[in-house]
């Protein structure tokens, strides 16, 4: 049986509701909820309480008072329950395109789309999946194009923005929803952006991680987000973007040089922000100079960072880059001015939506913190939330639990997007 004992703040009035798991089905007469302050909890299976309380106790309260009562339900439960809701894969195909995708929480929860970057997985969101798959929200994260699971291109032109957009489009059609949140990181971020902009009927929120709105994704265009007195023009003449034009003058050299050891490169990226970067130049600034990323002994062997990931998150990430290699991911860099084209479509590029941005202040190419990166996302997004994480450029899995925490009250609290 399940027991919830409360108290009423005012009175001292307590309440006991009953109900017999497998028996007799619960709904809000089984349990009577007469305060905020939960005293006492039986913790019976997880799903099934959080079920109860999104569906049922939720109920017993006042209206303006409900969403509060049950988010402290919830994260009571969530906090001492030992059970994590799953996470479970998925595909969905249409005759253009196939996608894999990752999905935690209720079927029918609020929907929440979370788009990677360069050279992740879905696995990249998976902290944010439980969360909010806990929480109640329908949280899906998708391998996007040329990345794990989902379709592979041999053309270039197939990984412009215009081509992705649409497979995200087809991929909330397929989950049977009108509307999502949409959060992006890295290459992820203009995906959400563009979804944002050019559908936004698509769009209840959107929400992005160190890239900020108004980046079109060619670099020639980046001069407003360059420290000069880090990168003098005549030594950097594109800053911390350099890499970028690499790859568009060598782009073979490029996808090759990666191809060596893609468990090494994983390996090599996925660490933490250092504090040490500040004021030095990033060595991305200096790739074409150098002669591509690794000219001479190749990708060092570096040691797992495992406050960002673990060994097995480093298998998945090497097994997926080897088995498709570098060209998709690599592609979606050299775009740019079907990038821009596909951007100039919008007559008024403003956002109207609620809008979440989270800086990272030790990533030092999204350099949001020295640099007016994110100025026009500030001319253009009137309903804009601010958020600052000291981490690196990885923030959902190097700050996973103050990235959700973040998450979860702007989703609440601005967003009015509940669970």
């Amino acid at each position: 049986m399940i027991r919830l004992f409360c108290e009423q703040r005012d009175s001292g009035h307590e309440a006991e509701g009953l109900g017999k798991i497998g028996e007799t089905p619960f709904s809000a007469e089984h349990i009577v909820l007469v305060g905020p302050s939960v005293r006492y909890l039986h913790i019976a299976p997880f799903p099934l309480l959080l079920s109860l309380i999104q569906h049922g106790a939720g109920q017993c309260f006042p209206e303006h008072l409900r969403l509060k009562y049950r988010m402290n339900l919830i994260n009571r439960l969530r906090h001492r329950s030992e059970i994590r809701m799953p996470i479970t894969t998925h595909r969905t195909s249409s005759q253009r395109h196939s996608t894999f995708y990752r999905a935690c929480g209720p079927e029918e929860g609020p929907l929440v789309i979370m788009t990677h970057g360069w050279p992740e997985l879905s696995i990249s969101w998976r902290h944010q999946l439980v969360f909010l798959g806990q929480l109640g929200y329908r949280a899906v994260a998708p391998d996007m194009r040329g990345y794990g699971g989902s379709s592979l291109y041999s053309e270039k032109h197939a990984y412009a923005q215009t081509e992705i957009v649409q497979d995200m489009i087809e991929l909330i059609d397929s989950l049977g929803r009108e509307t999502a949140v949409w959060i992006g990181h890295d290459w992820g971020s203009p995906v959400a952006w563009n979804v944002a902009l050019h559908h936004p009927d698509r769009v209840s929120a959107v929400a992005s991680l160190c890239v900020p709105y108004g980046f079109s994704g060619h670099p020639a265009s980046l001069e407003y987000s360059i420290n000069r007195d880090l990168y003098p023009v005549d030594q950097y003449p594109v800053g911390q973007w350099d890499y970028q034009l690499h790859y568009y003058e060598d782009f073979d050299a490029a996808q090759q040089e990666m191809e060596q050891n893609p468990e090494r490169v994983v390996k090599l990226l996925f660490r933490k922000g250092d504090p040490a970067g500040q004021g030095q130049p990033s060595a991305t600034a200096s790739t074409r100079k150098n002669g591509g990323w690794f000219p001479s002994a190749g990708v060092p062997d570096m040691p797992i960072d495992t406050d960002v990931v673990t060994p097995e998150d480093i298998s998945i990430y090497a097994k997926h880059l080897n088995e498709n290699g570098f060209f998709g991911p690599t592609a979606w860099y050299v775009n740019g001015d079907a990038n821009q084209a596909y951007m100039d479509r919008a007559a008024d590029r403003t956002l109207s939506m609620p809008v979440l941005f989270v800086h990272a202040t030790y990533d030092y190419v999204c350099d949001t913190t020295t640099t007016g990166f994110a100025d026009p996302m500030r001319a253009l997004c009137p309903n804009l939330t601010e958020e600052r994480l000291a981490c690196g450029h990885w923030m959902a899995q190097e700050k996973p639990a103050e990235l959700n925490a973040v998450l979860e009250r702007w989703l609440t609290d601005v967003a009015d997007y509940p669970a």
